[in-house]
Parts: C-alpha cells; sequence; structure tokens
C-alpha cells in the first residue's frame, strides 16, 4: 500500500505540472486536490484494515478501532468540504479533479498488477 501512495504521488507531481502547462493553474489545483483526496483515502484504508487485521488476529495487541473509525469519517467530512470549495471558488476542469480522484485506483491497480506478476513469475 506505500508503494501505492508512492506511486500516486509521483503521478500527482507529473500530473500537476502538465494541467498547469495545458489547462492553468485552476485545474492544476484541481488535479491536486482530487489526489490528496485519494491519498488520504488511502491512508485511511491502510489504518482501518490494520486495526481490523489486528483484532482478528488473537496473538496481537489491537487498537481501538473507535478512534480509527472516528478518523475515518473525519477524514470523509473534510474530503466533503475540500470538493465542495474547490469546485465552488476554482474555475479549472472538472476532469481535472476526476483524474485527481482516480489517481488512486490507478496507483493501487498498477500495484496489483505487479504483485500478480511477481507470484507468476
Amino acid at each position: 500500500m506505500m508503494r501505492a501512495l508512492r506511486l500516486l504521488a509521483i503521478l500527482a507531481v507529473a500530473g500537476v505540472a502538465l494541467v498547469w502547462w495545458k489547462l492553468g493553474w485552476q485545474s492544476a489545483v484541481l488535479l491536486a486536490v482530487g489526489g490528496a483526496i485519494s491519498a488520504s483515502g488511502l491512508w485511511e484504508w491502510t489504518r482501518l484494515m490494520t486495526v481490523v487485521i489486528s483484532r482478528m488476529d488473537a496473538g496481537a495487541e489491537a487498537r481501538p478501532v473507535g478512534t480509527v473509525l472516528v478518523g475515518f469519517f473525519l477524514r470523509l467530512g473534510v474530503a466533503l468540504v475540500a470538493l465542495y470549495v474547490s469546485l465552488k471558488y476554482l474555475d479549472g476542469s472538472v476532469y481535472a479533479l476526476v483524474a485527481g480522484l482516480a489517481l488512486g485506483m490507478v496507483a493501487l491497480t498498477i500495484e496489483a498488477l505487479r504483485l500478480v506478476r511477481s507470484w507468476t513469475v
């Protein structure tokens, strides 16, 4: 998952530079907001799955699920506010925002394909 986050950051930086050059700074900021929301979602899912797996493991010291769930839902709220504010006040391309949000899925797909390829070789 950490490799997917690193790949997402690299793709976001490259995408922001390209979008800034082609569509302007407002669209580049929308892409960066989408990438940041996507990265924070991957990070929160990592934390949530770590807690769930540690609960299922009998020998491990489990962290409380409540604090992780509160953080998860707070992140969702912050993501909604960021989406609303960026769409309301930035006059950029909505497609740049959607591309930023899709970067997480692209990074996860690439890492999953790398993992499958390493199992078959």
